[in-house]
């Protein structure tokens, strides 16, 4: 039987890649966005860490819900900038969400930051709670640099400006299936998998070979 879970975002893009990692990994699990629950009230972010806010996020929404939530928080941490924009990555420009603005501040903050400065790293932590009180956190993380201009049109948040280390493409120019093989949230992701199979045994299923 598959099982219905909850992603803690109202983010189509992040949805739309959840779903595809969770396949990939062979969990039957039917991830629906908090777009299904209308009269769910907003999580206000209010932990100082990545762990902190998706453990925020998916308590809220299991407990509205009832069913089994997972959430995740994620951001670039950007060596010139003390590791900021960090936990605010999604609001830095001031309105959450708003990738363009958010993008176009951090070039302009790291306009005379020379290349051999320009490293980061991209960071999620991913969060699993159930109606029974289990709670679990993984975390995930790419490093790369920023680079002075966006490429690619593929992802989204700040794809478009950050290189992963040892690759020429941004995360913007990388197919679905190549980001998810290396990304933070890929990784974050595969390692909740095995959590998930632990705490569900209705999703365990799909991991377990054929007879």
């Amino acid at each position: 039987m598959t099982v219905r879970m909850v992603l803690a975002s109202k983010n189509a893009h992040k949805l739309i890649e959840l779903r595809r990692i969770l396949e990939q990994v062979g969990l039957d699990i039917d991830l629906v966005g908090t777009q299904e629950f209308p009269d769910l009230p907003d999580v206000d972010e209010t932990g100082s860490s990545f762990a902190a806010n998706a453990l925020l996020k998916a308590r809220e929404i299991c407990a509205f819900t009832g069913l089994p939530a997972i959430a995740d928080d994620s951001g670039i941490a950007v060596d010139a900038l003390n590791g900021m924009p960090g936990i605010y990555s999604a609001r830095w420009a001031g309105t959450h969400g708003a990738d363009a603005a958010n993008l176009a501040l951090l070039i302009a903050q790291l306009d005379h930051v020379p290349a051999n400065r320009r490293g980061a790293a991209f960071h999620c932590a991913a969060a699993i709670v159930t109606p029974e009180g289990d709670e679990r956190v993984v975390e995930g993380t790419l490093d790369g640099v920023v680079i002075t201009e966006p490429r690619g049109s593929n992802g989204f948040g700040y794809d478009p400006i950050f290189m992963p280390l040892g690759y020429q493409v941004t995360t913007a120019q990388m197919s679905d299936d190549e980001k998810d093989a290396i990304s933070h949230r890929g990784r974050a992701l595969q390692a909740l998998a095995p959590v998930i199979a632990q705490l569900i045994p209705e999703a365990k299923k799909a991991l377990e070979p054929l007879p």
